[in-house]
Formats: structure tokens, sequence, C-alpha cells
């Protein structure tokens, strides 16, 4: 019983420990608004100027335990550096790919369909989706439509010179209309009925062979590449061409999707009845900004559930490292603190003192994982499958907001690490510690 007691003691303080960093974790502004009352404690009444007095204390030996407190700082470091690195690159991917779409276009696939390469449309659904009411027109009174399919072709990487899966989509004469936001960039554009490219600037830089000039062989057909474009979203990563003459160089009778220009704030709604209403189509209709959102889900989903996963591990082992060193400084100070008790000192500034002591390393351990992880990753340029199971060239990106999330990390782990050293120190008898000194 005498044993079973403790255990349950134990087993409560660790409870509630876990409850407040999941609390800190979930909505770690409920614990930042107890912030200001913490200030107040610490700097106007005894038990918190005791608190401080203790801390600065245990601060100022850190030069003689230097190697000990290395273990904290680089441990939660790495453990930040490892969390903000893979959240920076999903928020990159997603990035990308969300800015690809806006409200102002609208894509139509197959109903069922989930991406472009898993669609199909005859061409005398293109023409009946291309007159819907809802569309915009330019000048000519020509409705703004791209009819376009996607193929994936092979092109060697400049980085290691294995072949990637990289996407030539085959676009309608009125994508320029369409998709306002690419900006040719050198040579010219495309003619339709030749077999011409133009290359998105960000495949440019990561892939081989595909320079302006250049000629590359798609489905044993020579095709010249005539200029290059800028978009700022995944297209960047694609090559196009047009839609016909790739259609008959992969002996395609339709077409995979057709991406348009909305007629104002109604015409999404409006096209989506008129579809919906037509028996001869069975089609779904999303704007481009919800398509590509759905595209980048499922993958940025598993970057940031492995990247937190590995956090977790590396995590528990920043604890037991931290918790091991403050139980030595402790030990080491424990003569020091057994006399401050004797003095009159309660348990409560001991507590404070160490959690404080914990979490102001955790802190500088955090700041230099965030700082390592944004100085050698924010704007790194990598690729990676999307959606059309083709290479998506983006960059990662270390915003404000994943710097707080790794500093928010490093002081749970803090906390953590620090709670039970608090606990034994303020609980530690006086005339043991004098003791064991």
């Amino acid at each position: 019983m005498r044993g079973f007691l403790p255990f349950l003691q134990g087993a409560g303080i660790g409870f509630v420990a876990l409850c407040v960093v999941m609390v800190w974790m979930s909505a770690p502004l409920v614990l930042l608004a107890l912030s200001p009352a913490l200030v107040v404690w610490l700097w106007y009444t005894r038990p918190g100027r005791q608190a401080l007095a203790i801390a600065a204390s245990g601060l100022s030996t850190i030069p003689q335990r230097l190697g000990g407190t290395s273990v904290i700082v680089v441990g939660i470091g790495g453990v930040v550096a490892v969390l903000v690195a893979l959240l920076s690159m999903a928020a990159g991917f997603e990035a990308t790919l969300k800015e690809s779409g806006s409200d102002d276009t609208a894509i139509v696939l197959r109903a069922g369909a989930d991406a472009e390469v898993s669609s199909g449309l005859e061409r005398a659904d293109v023409t009946l989706i291309a007159q819907a009411p809802g569309v915009a027109r330019d000048a000519r009174e020509a409705p703004l439509a791209s009819p376009e399919i996607v193929v994936i072709a092979n092109i060697p990487m400049r980085s290691s010179g294995t072949d990637a899966n990289v996407v030539v989509r085959g676009v309608g004469p009125g994508v320029w209309g369409v998709r306002t936001q690419v900006k040719l960039v050198s040579g010219r554009r495309f003619q339709p009925g030749l077999r011409e490219l133009v290359v998105g600037h960000a495949a440019l830089r990561r892939f081989s062979g595909i320079e302006p000039g250049a000629e590359i062989r798609l489905n044993n057909q020579s095709w010249r590449i005539v200029g290059s474009f800028a978009s700022g979203d995944a297209h960047d990563s694609e090559l196009w061409g047009d839609a016909e003459t790739v259609a008959t160089a992969y002996r395609r009778n339709g077409f995979q999707s057709v991406t348009l220009r909305l007629d104002g704030a109604q015409g999404l709604e409006r096209m989506r009845a008129a579809l919906g209403g037509d028996p001869r189509l069975k089609v779904e209709v999303e704007t481009t900004r919800e398509y590509y959102n759905k595209q980048s889900e499922q993958l940025t989903r598993v970057i940031r559930v492995l990247g937190t996963g590995v956090a977790i591990i590396m995590a528990i082992g920043a604890v037991f490292g931290a918790i091991n060193t403050l139980y030595a400084a402790i030990a080491a100070r424990a003569r020091e603190i057994a006399t401050l008790r004797a003095l009159g000192f309660t348990g409560a500034p001991v507590v404070a003192a160490v959690l404080l002591e914990s979490m102001l390393l955790a802190l500088a351990g955090g700041a230099l994982g965030a700082a390592i992880a944004y100085v050698l990753f924010n704007g790194y340029t990598v690729s990676t499958l999307g959606g059309n199971f083709s290479q998506v060239v983006f960059q990662f990106q270390g915003t404000p907001m994943l710097l707080l999330k790794g500093l928010q990390w490093a002081l749970g782990i803090g906390f953590l690490g620090g709670l039970l050293p608090a606990l034994r120190a303020a609980r530690l008898p006086i005339t043991v510690a004098l003791r064991e000194s």
C-alpha cells in the first residue's frame, strides 16, 4: 500500500502535466492569458521574488555544467529544427497548389473523377461546356475556355540526371485569357497545330534538356521548346503545348478537363445549374481554388503527420535528457537549496525556479532550432509528386507562425522536462539534502 500511494501520486502529477501541455499545444492563448498574472507574482510577491533569486542562482552556474546544459539546448533545438523544416515543406507545397486556383475560374471534370488524370470528356461534351451560361467571353464573344489534356513525360533532373515525371499539358487557344496570371518570360508562345512547347520557369530550373531552343522526344516525336513562362503556382512545373497537337501525338480522342473564366460572381452557380440539368452531361464543376485545395490536402496531411510523429519521438528523448540534466543540477545544488529552505524559502518558489530555468533553456534551444530551420530551408526548392503523379516544384515556406509553433513545442518540452526535478527539489527534506551534500 505504501508503494501504491506514491505511484498514484506520480501518475496524477504526470496526468496533470500532460493536460497542461495538451492545452498549451492546442490553445496556447489560454495559458498566455495567464502570463501577466505570472509576471505580477514573480515581481510583486515574496515567493515570486524568491523564485527569481533561485532561478538566477541556477542560471549563473551554467558555465560550470555546460555539458549537461548543452544536452537540453541541443536536444530541444533538434526537435524544433526537424518540426519546423517538415511543416515548412507542407506549407510550401500547400501554398503552391492553392495559388494555382482562383475563385473567378472553374474546372470541369467527369463526374466521379478526383484529378485530371482520372477524368475524360468527349469533344461534344467540351463544346456544350464552353457554351454554358456563366462562362465569360472575350471581345469577339468567344467563350474563355481551355479544353485540356494532361500527359506525363520522363525528363531528367538537373541534380541527379535521373528521370522524373513532368506534366505536359495540352491547352486550348483561350488559355491565355483564362489563366491571366501566366506571363511569357522568354521566347514566344507555341503555335497551334505545331509540335511546340513552352516550359514553366520552375521546371526549367529543376530539369535539364528543356531550355528554349532545345528539342525533346515525346511519344517518339520531336517537340521544340519555343519559350518559357512564369505563373507563380504549380503550373510553373509544367510544359504547355497545343491541346489538339498533344491529343493527336498521344492518340487521344477527347480531353480530360475544361478550365473556364467565370462571368461574374454568379457565374459558377449558373454554370452548375445549366450543366447539372443537361442529361447529356455527367460532369462536376468547381472553382479552381477548390480543386487545387483538394489536391494539396492529402500530401500536406501526410507531411504534417510525419513531421509531428518524428518530433514527438525526438521530444520524448529531449524530455528525458532535460530530466536527467536537471536532476544532476539539483543534486549538485542540494546544499544550496536546503540552506534556502532553512532560511524560510517555501517549496513553491523552488518549483517555480526550476521550471523557469528549464523553460528558459528550452526557449534558447527552440530559438536555435527555429533559426537553423529558417536559414537552411526557407525558400529551399524541391519537387515532389502531386495529384497528377508528376513532379511539382515548390519552395519551403518558414512562416512566422511555424517558427512560433516550434517555440511552443520547445516550451512544452521544457515544462515536462523540468517538472519532476522541480518537485523533487521542493520535497527533499532539509536534513537529507544537507547530509547528501
